[in-house]
């Protein structure tokens, strides 16, 4: 892992920043200090007044504030941390300095601080369900003993240690949100694209690896009407214990539900309006409840659900859901299989081409109509580049020749359904220099992210120069890309 000066240089891919800072806030257990709101006030050029709780009531803190960054403060004690918890994770520190490193918790700060001037809002609940995720990795870290665990981060008892951990998530969210808000309307024109690679030397010019187009076709086995019956009524039974009973819909979820990726977290999602994430029907349903509602059992391809929405903020729904998926017999499963084998015998014999067992057989709505044809979930097309795929898809087409067609595979999802599918790959294109007419996709999206870079910088550079920012001690000797010492 590469830390520079300026975070700005590392977001050629803006989902690299959010990685990093992730880390830090799941990991690095230093301070994240907010001034409180009720400082004295500032004075002109001076940051509000910074208490320390371990000191006597009314002292200032002085000593061991290596940076005040508008409502923000960093410690001297910061960078270590963070150094101790990087190397903890296997990165080796000696790739960067310390005024790399803190420089890097200053942009973090600055997002942060702007983000609450820009009245961004960040959902308490699902911090604090990160922050009970977290607390049980740590806990691995201790075989479980919270004692060995307070010990090792320095903390009288678990409250302290979850309210450090509540903040360092909460501030490290506010400033991916403000990354996010800052390039989310910069857009790219034809023309844009086209001045971006003609002003690459040819001698600099990126080389993009082995590509190549994947199509599949699925079959799931069916599942009968009398357990899909089932399923609804237990669903309708778990909702009407908690609105007549009180009963925790909470603890229903740790019990009942099959989605196994939310079970932890009492099964919340928060959703967006504006950036849509589930799939349609459950938002649609979502979005139709109002707070405090519990919806009736509707179907998604993953199953059977009910919603519980939570709390409405602006844009944002915090809802916790149940997933129950109807049991498949066995014969249905030997249904299926069959069923694909006599597929793929069909195209091996010519008697269907694959795109036409695709359309006659598939039971996956997004390509059963497009021949197949898996769409790149990063690129938005069908090409596929072999060093970046999927490392389970990757393992699936390896050694398939092209239009050569695979044999049965048996596939699980997360929540344990049963399908089968055999694939396909084609139109195969060797490791190559960008070509502008062929590569034109990726060129766009090298273009997008070089404007999202100057934007940012543009942004950063005004917003610098605009916030109260103080660096203490030795690290006014640092060279920083960005003007925090404003010279």
């Amino acid at each position: 892992m590469q830390l520079r000066t300026n975070n700005l240089k590392s977001i050629i891919n803006l989902k690299q920043a959010l990685i990093f800072s992730f880390i830090l806030c799941a990991n690095g257990m230093f301070a994240q200090e907010i001034i409180p709101d009720d400082a004295p006030e500032p004075k002109a050029e001076e940051p509000k007044m910074v208490k320390d709780s371990l000191v006597s009531a009314g002292a200032m803190k002085v000593d061991g504030v290596a940076a005040v960054v508008g409502d923000y403060i960093l410690l001297d004690s910061d960078v270590n941390r963070t150094k101790l918890q990087l190397e903890a994770q296997g990165v080796n520190t000696t790739d960067f300095s310390n005024c790399e490193l803190f420089g890097k918790l200053l942009e973090d700060k600055l997002y942060a601080h702007q983000a609450i001037q820009d009245s961004i809002i960040v959902s308490d609940i699902e911090i604090q369900s990160y922050v009970d995720q977290q607390v049980q990795g740590f806990l691995q870290q201790t075989n479980g003993s919270m004692d060995a665990l307070l010990k090792l981060y320095n903390k009288e008892d678990e409250k302290s240690l979850r309210e450090e951990i509540f903040e360092i998530n909460k501030s490290q969210k506010l400033a991916q949100l403000m990354q996010q808000k800052i390039v989310e309307e910069v857009e790219v024109t034809p023309e844009e694209v086209r001045q971006f690679f003609n002003e690459i030397p040819k001698d600099q010019r990126p080389t993009f690896g082995t590509e190549l187009r994947v199509a599949q076709i699925v079959v799931e086995p069916e599942v009968t009407q009398e357990e899909k019956d089932k399923v609804i009524e237990r669903l309708k039974e778990m909702k009407a214990d908690v609105l007549e009973n009180g009963a925790s819909f909470r603890s229903k979820v740790v019990l009942y539900t099959d989605d196994g990726a939310s079970r932890s977290n009492g099964g919340l999602y928060t959703l967006n309006r504006k950036r849509p994430k589930m799939v349609k029907e459950f938002r649609q349903v979502a979005f139709s409840l109002n707070e405090g509602e519990i919806s009736e059992p509707f179907a998604t391809e993953y199953g059977y659900h009910i919603i519980y929405l939570e709390k409405i903020r602006g844009q944002e729904y915090d809802v916790r859901h149940i997933l129950l998926m109807p049991k498949v017999s066995d014969e249905e499963i030997a249904k299926a299989k069959e069923k694909i084998e006599k597929a793929r015998e069909e195209i091996v014999n010519g008697e269907l081409t694959f795109a036409e067992a695709a359309s006659k057989y598939s039971d996956e709505r997004e390509t059963k109509f497009d021949g197949g044809q898996l769409i790149n979930p990063t690129t938005q097309d069908y090409n596929f580049e072999l060093t970046n795929m999927d490392t389970e898809l990757y393992g699936q087409i390896q050694n398939l020749k092209d239009d050569e067609v695979s044999y049965v595979l048996k596939d699980q999802d997360r929540t344990g359904k049963v399908k089968f599918k055999i694939l396909k790959v084609s139109d195969r294109v060797d490791e190559h220099v960008a070509n502008y007419a062929q590569d034109y996709l990726k060129i766009k999206e090298l273009a997008l992210s070089e404007k999202r870079l100057k934007t940012i910088e543009k942004w950063q550079e005004d917003t610098i120069s605009e916030t109260f920012i103080k660096v203490n001690g030795e690290y006014r000797e640092c060279e920083f890309a960005s003007n925090w010492l404003k010279k």
